[in-house]
């Protein structure tokens, strides 16, 4: 058998007015909305009525109370019965019962959040030619609905909302108050709002075609919204039109970085009343560069109006607010390349991690954002035509390791180490199959050395054998090159199979036994390389102690060099190589000082 759900409508009031919205100040934003609506649906049949909102605080009632006066089209006594005491019903729907887009309301909840503020809502209403209903609400779910007597009869059609404040709510109806939040929520609306004597609309949002002006006066204009409003001066400004959505606005390019990771806020507006300052997923995540002001008039809110409802028409709005910020950037490289420059010393991270999947913003990119290099700061598309191929460096460490030493070998090297980089470089070839990048790998400095003549090759045979007994333990390879510059005594050079090998084993030592077994397993695939520390042939000091006889002394000084390797390579040190490196020099201290500890 059906039965119907009971309702404990004191809690329903509860809940909404204390739970659905996120701070006491919305009844007012609701107030202006169900007013805003009653003056559309009159106007909708008498385009001549008068749109005007009243608010009276407690300072001009006199008795403590706020009222807010319109000149809407009212309710019937049937009405009042079906919608004031319904809730989730709203009178902002078409024959069909669907939500009617002229309106700004869409639940039918508005009203509740005066509970927020308020013990007691008195609704006095009137539809043309039907008397005057008056509708009382209380804050434990009671209501009363009954004709208003005669004294108490509106002359004209319209509705006034009585709201008796609860204990300790006082501060919100209060006249400063009100008038800062009607200025806030409703000051874009279409119709005249006033608190007392001041009136808080201010007319068309100021990027709109109807506020006459030029359009650099109009720049300047928004130029100077964005100062009093957001708070700051910004770059440049961005007209934005979404139709599908019914969406105008600008986006205010911001002067200064800012947080990739932030969720960046944006001012909205449904049909020219705000929904919030701070609303999410407007942009694309890339573009957090931009800060928004918007108008919509087809974009859903949440129920509570403090958000936008994700959806389709959200999802392709934002995909196309994405596109005109991109044209923007196109339009801004062809016809202003020093602007655009200065834009991407500011926000280049919003612009790679666009091209990391957008073609044309992946040529902006190459073509006019500069990389630093081993021969100074470059664009990608200016180091391709001279050197032909795109050699880099996937990480910062790597490149201060090898550039200066590729560049006394005439190997020109892209640091790729910065945020996106690597994935811009790598990317490249799939927009254009002439583009060639290979990744700098130690061996292809190695190949660039000179190696040593015969003679001198065979005479340091005992050295090197001595040298790599002394390396043994740290698991590096000893080689004898001669290379530029000769300032440079020793080079370490460690492979990304080396690096991979060291990982694994380190991480091994961690692992539990189920693990460990995987692990040993994978590093059986193959042997590893082992680093390589290349000492300099051409370099003093190396060659004195190439002709070292004492073995001992031998392994002291190449110990040395191999921790002024790592030094000046900025390669990671161990504890191993810590203590290697301070017992080289204790060691050739005791050797030049005998006798003294």
């Amino acid at each position: 058998m059906d039965r119907t759900f009971q309702v404990d409508l004191r809690g329903v009031v509860d809940l909404l007015s204390h739970h659905l919205y996120g701070s006491p100040r919305v009844y007012v934003r609701e107030l202006l909305q169900n007013a805003a609506d009653a003056i559309t649906a009159r106007r909708a049949t008498d385009p001549a009525a008068p749109a005007a909102v009243r608010i009276e605080p407690p300072e001009l009632t006199g008795d403590g109370t706020l009222r807010v006066h319109d000149t809407g089209i009212g309710l019937t006594e049937a009405q009042v019965h079906e919608l004031l005491a319904t809730i989730g019903r709203s009178s902002k729907r078409d024959e069909l019962g669907f939500a009617r887009h002229e309106f700004l309301g869409q639940f039918g909840i508005g009203l509740l959040s005066c509970f927020l503020v308020a013990d007691e809502i008195q609704v006095r209403t009137r539809h043309a030619d039907h008397p005057t209903v008056l509708w009382t609400g209380y804050a434990d779910g009671r209501y009363r609905v009954e004709l208003a007597d005669a004294g108490a009869q509106r002359p004209e059609p319209g509705t006034t909302v009585t709201l008796t404040p609860r204990r300790g709510a006082d501060q919100w109806l209060t006249g400063p108050t009100v008038t800062e939040l009607a200025g806030l929520f409703g000051s874009l609306l279409p119709i005249r709002v006033h608190v007392g004597e001041v009136e808080t609309t201010t007319g068309p949002p100021p990027w709109s075609a109807a506020v006459g002006s030029s359009t650099a006066e109009r720049r300047e204009r928004l130029i100077a919204y964005a100062r009093e409003v957001l708070g700051f001066t910004p770059f440049d400004v961005v007209p934005l039109s979404v139709p599908e959505a019914g969406l105008t606005g600008v986006a205010f390019v911001l002067p200064a970085p800012v947080n990739p990771a932030a969720r960046a806020g944006h001012r909205v507006y449904l049909k020219r009343m705000l929904l919030t300052e701070g609303a999410e997923g407007l942009l694309p995540d890339w573009a957090f560069f931009a800060r928004c002001v918007v108008d919509a008039s087809e974009l859903r809110p949440t129920a509570s109006r403090e958000a936008l409802y994700e959806d389709s028409l959200l999802e392709s709005t934002r995909e196309a607010l994405g596109d005109q910020l991109r044209g923007w950037l196109v339009r801004l490289a062809d016809s202003n390349p020093l602007r655009l420059a200065e834009f991407l010393r500011v926000h280049h991270l919003g612009v790679k991690a666009l091209a990391l999947h957008d073609d044309e913003m992946l040529r902006l990119v190459e073509r006019w954002w500069p990389m630093e290099t081993n021969l100074g700061q470059t664009t990608l598309a200016e180091f391709r035509d001279r050197h032909g191929l795109i050699r880099y460096a996937a990480s910062i460490d790597e490149f201060r390791q090898l550039a200066a030493v590729a560049a006394a070998q005439d190997l020109a090297v892209v640091n790729a180490g910065y945020t996106y980089d690597s994935e811009i470089i790598e990317r490249l070839p799939a927009v254009d199959r002439s583009v060639l990048i290979e990744r700098l790998e130690p061996s292809d400095l190695t190949t660039r050395f000179d190696a040593l003549d015969p003679g001198t090759a065979l005479a340091l045979r005992p050295f090197v054998a001595t040298a790599q007994r002394a390396l043994d333990r740290l698991g590096c390879e000893v080689a004898v090159r001669s290379y530029a510059p000769a300032s440079l005594p020793a080079l370490y050079l460690v492979s990304r199979s080396a690096i991979f090998h060291e990982q694994l084993q380190s991480t091994r030592e961690r692992a539990d036994e189920t693990w460990a077994g995987v692990l040993d397993a994978i590093a059986a695939s193959g042997p590893p390389e082992r680093p390589q520390l290349v000492l300099n042939h051409r370099n003093p000091l190396v060659r004195r102690i190439t002709a070292l006889t004492d073995p001992e002394l031998v392994g002291l000084a190449v110990e040395a060099l191999y921790g002024q390797a790592l030094l000046l390579g900025y390669h990671p040190i161990r504890p191993a190589d810590a203590a290697l490196l301070n017992s080289s020099f204790l060691g050739l201290l005791g050797r030049a000082v005998p006798g003294q500890e």
